[in-house]
């Protein structure tokens, strides 16, 4: 059995998330959330959370929730989309890596699924 990488910097976290929008602005259930997104210029910030969950890197600046209550406005987000996010994320995790921060990005995109989705169906009553 070949033993997948550990993600350990910055480069591992930009393949992870490069890999997962890859997958991700194609779906067929969630790809036309990213349709009016101009990811070259967003994989750099999404990288930059993604650095900050992981790594503890300290120079992501922004706000994800509130971008996705936006998008929700434009786009209702429903907990299916979540849940293949979800799928999609884990499963390009385990594509490409293993190890103790391999299982910290899935349990942290759980939750971060998880408070996403309650926090847009909360602004929905707002």
């Amino acid at each position: 059995m070949v033993q997948r990488p550990v993600i350990d910097n910055e480069e591992d976290v930009r393949a992870l998330v490069q890999r997962f929008y890859d997958r991700a602005t194609k779906d067929e259930l969630i790809g036309h959330f990213f349709a009016d997104l101009d990811l070259p210029a967003h994989l750099p910030k999404i990288i930059s959370f993604w650095c900050m969950v992981l790594l503890g890197d300290p120079t992501y600046q922004g706000s994800p929730m509130a971008a996705h209550m936006l998008l929700d406005r434009r786009i209702r987000m429903e907990p299916h989309h979540f849940d293949r996010w979800l799928t999609l994320w884990e499963s390009t995790v385990d594509e490409l890596f293993s190890g103790d921060k391999a299982d910290e990005a899935k349990q942290r995109a759980r939750t971060i699924a998880s408070v996403m989705l309650h926090k847009v169906q909360q602004a929905r009553k707002d």
